[in-house]
């Protein structure tokens, strides 16, 4: 799960990652978005500008 880690720490600035970003985390692990969504709550990372209600 480091791997997730690693990849929102890289996308994320100012502690916010935005929707495509973590979705795309999910697609690149082929993992649910729902793990990407766990792990950034984790970490205290918002996901910002979800469209499609994935991340709450």
């Amino acid at each position: 799960m480091d791997t997730i880690k690693d990849l929102i720490t890289e996308k994320a600035q100012e502690g916010k990652i935005n929707c495509k970003d973590a979705l795309g985390i999910a697609e690149t692990l082929g993992i649910s978005p729902a793990i990407v969504g766990r792990t950034a709550d984790e970490m205290k990372i918002k996901i910002k500008g979800c469209q499609l209600g994935c991340f709450k």
